[in-house]
C-alpha cells in the first residue's frame, strides 16, 4: 500500500490542508477543498484496493465534508455575491 495513488494522496493532503490552514482567502481555500475531493477519492480506491474499509469509510465522510467546503468557498452564488461587496 505504499503505490503511486497512496503517495499522491498523502503529498495531496499535506498540500490541501496547508492552502487551508494558510487562510489567504476564499478562492484558495475552496481550490483546498478541491485537493482534499480529489485525494479523498484516492484514498477511498487505495482503502477498497486494500480491503482497508475503516480507510474508506472515514474518507468516504471526509469527502461528503469536503464537498460541502467547495460549496461553500467556490460554488455557493450567495457566497460569490458576498465576496464581491466585502471592502
Amino acid at each position: 500500500m505504499d503505490g503511486i495513488l497512496e503517495w499522491f494522496a498523502a503529498g495531496g493532503t499535506i498540500i490541501a490542508a496547508t492552502l487551508v490552514a494558510l487562510d489567504l482567502g476564499r478562492r484558495i481555500a475552496g481550490w483546498g477543498f478541491v485537493l482534499f475531493v480529489l485525494v479523498s477519492i484516492s484514498w477511498i480506491v487505495s482503502g477498497i484496493a486494500n480491503d482497508a474499509f475503516s480507510l474508506v469509510i472515514q474518507n468516504g465522510a471526509l469527502l461528503v465534508v469536503n464537498l460541502w467546503g467547495v460549496w461553500r468557498y467556490l460554488l455557493n452564488p450567495q457566497r460569490r455575491q458576498l465576496d464581491k461587496n466585502a471592502p
